[in-house]
């Protein structure tokens, strides 16, 4: 594994940098990814809305209410 240094990090931001966004190349590993879960079975989900309890408790309890325009 690598270790994150500051050569590493510089040659990813310059990869990033040098490529610009392809929408049509995104939307074409989207799609390939999808069809890979179908095909294993994984999507689409048989009940979309089972476990949603578990997820709306974790949000609440993790929800901070602080007063507008101060730091938390």
């Amino acid at each position: 594994m690598l270790r994150r240094t500051p050569l590493l990090d510089r040659f990813e931001r310059d990869q990033i940098a040098s490529e610009p966004p392809d929408y049509f190349r995104s939307l074409a590993i989207f799609e390939a990814l999808w069809a890979e879960a179908v095909a294993l079975g994984v999507l689409p989900f048989k009940d979309p809305l089972e476990g949603i309890e578990g997820t709306i408790e974790l949000a609440r309890a993790l929800h901070v209410r602080t007063t507008p325009g101060t730091d938390r």
